[in-house]
């Protein structure tokens, strides 16, 4: 069996390979990077501050969906939330999923926190709230950015799955692509390209900075 490959293919999908990079692929990512990075703060404070009638009920629920497949959660989502269209249910579905891993990225820093620095803000009668926001959070952060960014990019990775909700993101635009003259290597191969070009320089730039901040 022989390959080949057909440029006149590839030029002709590509465009609207981008187009739905763009308006579903990135769009989810952001967006939903920024619901997991939030949610995912808040539950390792409630874990941390919260009485463990409150605490408990939020971890149990945390680890449910740690543990079980976002696919499932997403069908789950969409046919329980029917009035909201595929994007918007699988944007807050891949938010508060990837939130359960990025809680207990935060809980590591946190605890990572030495006490020592616990103590002196005690001492200096700074209050909970000034607390967390001068001392505690900032030190937490500088240890879990570089964990955090991993999980951004296998959120990234993790788009495709949007397709059992009916959402045409970009792998999907690549099979459509395909599926109109059986030719699917090009478009398949322009997906893989596409995750590459986007993901790799981020790992990178992870990377440079857990050094940079390992520095400080």
């Amino acid at each position: 069996m022989t390959f080949s490959w057909s440029w006149d293919t590839t030029f002709d999908v590509l465009p609207d390979m981008l187009s739905a990079f763009l308006r579903v692929t990135l769009l989810a990512t952001v967006v939903g990077s920024a619901i997991a990075a939030v949610v995912g703060l808040v539950v390792a404070m409630i874990r941390r501050l919260a009485p463990w009638w409150i605490a408990y009920p939020v971890h149990g629920v945390m680890e449910f969906i740690r543990m079980t497949p976002v696919v499932i959660q997403l069908l789950f989502a969409y046919y329980t939330f029917q009035q909201f269209d595929g994007l918007t249910i699988g944007i807050v579905v891949l938010g508060i999923h990837y939130a359960s891993y990025m809680a207990e990225v935060y809980r590591s820093g946190i605890d990572a926190v030495p006490k020592g620095q616990w103590e002196a803000a005690a001492a200096l009668s700074m209050s909970t709230r000034r607390t967390w926001q001068r001392v505690v959070i900032p030190q937490a952060l500088r240890t879990t950015v570089p964990a955090l960014g991993t999980w951004v990019i296998s959120m990234f990775k993790d788009t495709p799955f949007l397709i059992v909700i009916f959402v045409t993101e970009m792998v999907q635009t690549a099979y459509a692509s395909g599926a109109d003259d059986f030719m699917f290597l090009e478009p398949i191969t322009l997906a893989g390209l596409i995750f590459l070009a986007a993901s790799y320089p981020t790992a990178l730039l992870l990377r440079r900075l857990e050094v940079r901040l390992a520095r400080y």
